[in-house]
């Protein structure tokens, strides 16, 4: 379905409707996901009880992966290579960037799929497909609320304590959410015409995640290559986390070249996904 807006006048007593090609932010049609909010809510509800259903351990998934990667992270590179780790025990280290990174991961493979996965439904109702990625990236911060419990209570066991740097977390959180949702618009987008898509992303997450700074410190970086480096978006993202909770690190120029891309991102990959919505129904 098109985007359009109907203009209704009256000549001679007759209506005459005239339609015309929205343009500018108008054609996003934003508000149609305020009113199909219920929709958003129960897609969102059913993404995450399908995630914990018939699972032997539910949740605890949500712990062990974070835990797990971090442990095999602190044998390879806190004790056999070594790598600094900005004077902060390298455990609790990595594992606050891997919250956010795997947020990321998690939210950015579920929308990379999800107008495929929903293809009939697509094909079938009109509905803003715009919420079809975003109610596939809102259940990743289940899992991040529940990881962060156990991040807290590192935080108590290495005797780290808050500042009010913590004030200023959700704004990193709600930058990795942006990050995710404005690489899976792109990703689903193209999905639904490429279906190879799904191939590269588990290559593309995988590369990504050594290209930020999850398991190392972005200190590492020279300072010849910090700005080509803050073209990751998630550099801001997983070094405003460290910022924040536990005062490493600084938010610098890095941080805000990240944001100027995460803004690009997401208004490129809204327009993009846009654009090609009313070709879902008939591909896919």
């Amino acid at each position: 379905m098109t985007n359009k807006n109907v203009i209704t006048t009256y000549s001679a007593g007759e209506p005459l409707i005239t339609i015309k090609p929205q343009q500018g932010w108008a054609a996003l049609e934003l508000g149609d996901l305020w009113r199909y909010r219920e929709l958003l809510f129960l897609l969102t509800w059913r993404d995450i009880k399908v995630r914990y259903a018939q699972t032997v351990l539910g949740a605890s998934w949500a712990v062990l992966q974070p835990l797990l990667t971090m442990a095999i992270f602190s044998v390879i590179f806190g004790q056999l290579a070594k790598l600094p780790s900005d004077g902060i025990p390298y455990p609790i280290f990595t594992f606050t960037a891997l919250l956010p990174w795997q947020l990321f991961a998690f939210s950015l493979t579920n929308s990379s799929q999800s107008l495929v996965g929903s293809q009939n439904l697509v094909s079938k109702v009109y509905f803003p497909r715009l919420i079809i990625p975003i109610a596939s990236v809102l259940p990743g911060l289940v899992d991040f609320a529940i990881s962060f419990l156990v991040l807290t209570g590192m935080l108590v066991y290495y005797q780290i304590p808050l500042t009010t740097r913590i004030l200023s977390l959700p704004l990193f959180l709600l930058l990795a959410v942006m990050s995710a949702l404005a690489v899976g618009l792109w990703l689903s987008a193209l999905n639904v015409k490429y279906r190879d898509i799904r191939y590269v992303v588990p290559f593309m997450t995988l590369f990504w995640q050594y290209a930020t700074p999850v398991a190392y410190s972005a200190s590492l970086i020279p300072e010849k290559w910090r700005l080509l480096y803050g073209l990751n978006p998630m550099t801001g993202v997983v070094e405003g986390f460290r910022w924040a909770l536990l005062g490493s690190g600084k938010v610098d120029g890095l941080v805000w070249i990240s944001i100027v891309i995460i803004a690009f991102l997401f208004i490129s990959g809204l327009t993009y996904f846009k654009r090609t919505e009313a070709t879902f129904a008939d591909v896919i």
